[in-house]
């Protein structure tokens, strides 16, 4: 360091998500929507090691049920927790997913578009550690024809802010 070089001071991140405290039963969002492409497929059976043909033999895939290839019911988990993302309301505020419980209720295939609805389902402070609490989230991955593909909930702590949470 020279003796004309300035120490910056830390900062502060900018915090864009929301405290428990600004949650509340019935809120919901609805994210950018985002279609299933190839790489998509391929990239995820590549990730995961799931070379099922199902996922990655069209002719195989052709003769069961789907009558076609599908994406895999954990790549579309996966996708529709990075399309979640985008709202921003977890940024810096959210501690951890806790968990979830998910239904695959239909199959997404390449070429589906599809977004997430989310709805708050209940918000629960934490009864021993005052600084966060737990807020659950009905979570659907709808398709371009308006279609439930995938949905169940779930469980992810936020830091507490101070204010008072809308308990549901």
């Amino acid at each position: 360091m020279t003796a004309n070089s300035a120490v910056e001071p830390a900062r502060t991140p900018v915090t864009r998500g929301m405290f428990l405290t600004e949650f509340s039963v019935g809120q919901s969002w609805v994210t950018p929507a985002r279609t299933i492409t190839e790489a998509d497929l391929v990239n995820f059976a590549g990730l995961s090691g799931d070379f099922n043909p199902l996922h990655t033999d069209e002719e195989f895939a052709r003769g069961t049920q789907f009558g076609g290839r599908i994406f895999h019911g954990p790549g579309v988990f996966s996708v529709a927790i990075g399309l979640e993302s985008r709202l921003g309301i977890k940024e810096g505020t959210a501690i951890a997913f806790l968990g979830m419980s998910w239904n695959l209720r239909r199959p997404v295939r390449i070429g589906d578009t599809i977004r997430v609805e989310q709805r708050v389902a209940e918000v629960r402070p934490s009864t021993t550690k005052p600084d966060r609490g737990v807020v659950t989230f009905d979570v659907s991955v709808v398709n371009q024809a308006g279609e439930v593909c995938h949905d169940g909930q779930w469980f992810v702590m936020f830091r507490h802010n101070g204010g008072t949470a809308a308990v549901g």
